[in-house]
C-alpha cells in the first residue's frame, strides 16, 4: 500500500555537473534509488549511461572512480543534470514520480556559456523540452539509458547517442580530447 504523500520523504536530486566550457548537457529525469543512495549520476550498475559515454569518448569511464568520471566528462565538454530537483517517488521508475519540482533549466546558458546543445535522456526528461527549447539551442531526445528501456539494444542506443555527440562537437576517441573539427 502506498503511503500518503505527506508521509513520504521528499527526495532531493543531485547537484549539476556543469562547467563554463560545457558544450552539451544531458538532462535525466530524476536519479533512481541506486543513484540517490550512492549520490552519483547513473549509479545503477545496469544503466548504460557510463558505458555509452565511455565508448563515445574512447575512455573506460566504468573503471574510473566516480570523481574521475566527472572530471573526464567535464574536460570533454559534457555536463549532467536532471529536469527535476525534487519529487515524491517510491522505487526508481519515472512513472512513479509525483509532485515534481523542476530545476531552473532557464539558467543553463548562464552556467555554461559555451553550451551548444541540450539532450534529454529518455521520455520523462523530454517532457521538459518546451523549457529547454526556449533557450534557443538545438535540443535532442535520446533513448533512455535506463535498464527499464529494454526495447533498445546497447548498440542502438550507442548509435543514437553518437549522432547527438557529433552534432554537439564533442570529441570522439580519435580526437584525443581536442574538440571535433567537423572533418
Amino acid at each position: 500500500m502506498k503511503a500518503a504523500a505527506d508521509e513520504r520523504p521528499r527526495l532531493v536530486g543531485l547537484a549539476p555537473v556543469i562547467a563554463p566550457e560545457t558544450k552539451l548537457v544531458v538532462l535525466g529525469s530524476f536519479p533512481g534509488a541506486a543513484s540517490l543512495k550512492a549520490q552519483q549520476y547513473y549509479g545503477h550498475p545496469r544503466n548504460h549511461f557510463w558505458p555509452i559515454v565511455g565508448a563515445l569518448l574512447g575512455v573506460d569511464l566504468v573503471a574510473m572512480p566516480y570523481d574521475e568520471r566527472l572530471a573526464t566528462i567535464r574536460h570533454r565538454g559534457l555536463g549532467l543534470w536532471d529536469v527535476y530537483a525534487a519529487c515524491l517517488r517510491e522505487g526508481s521508475l519515472d512513472s512513479a514520480i509525483e509532485a515534481a519540482e523542476h530545476n531552473d533549466l532557464t539558467q543553463l546558458r548562464q552556467q555554461a556559456p559555451g553550451l551548444v546543445a541540450i539532450a534529454h535522456n529518455g521520455g520523462e526528461s523530454a517532457r521538459s523540452m518546451r523549457i529547454t527549447s526556449a533557450l534557443g539551442l538545438p535540443v535532442y531526445r535520446l533513448p533512455s539509458t535506463s535498464p527499464a528501456n529494454a526495447s533498445w539494444s546497447f548498440e542502438r542506443k550507442l548509435a543514437a547517442w553518437r549522432e547527438v555527440f557529433e552534432a554537439a562537437g564533442l570529441p570522439s576517441p580519435g580526437d584525443r580530447g581536442v574538440p571535433h573539427s567537423g572533418r
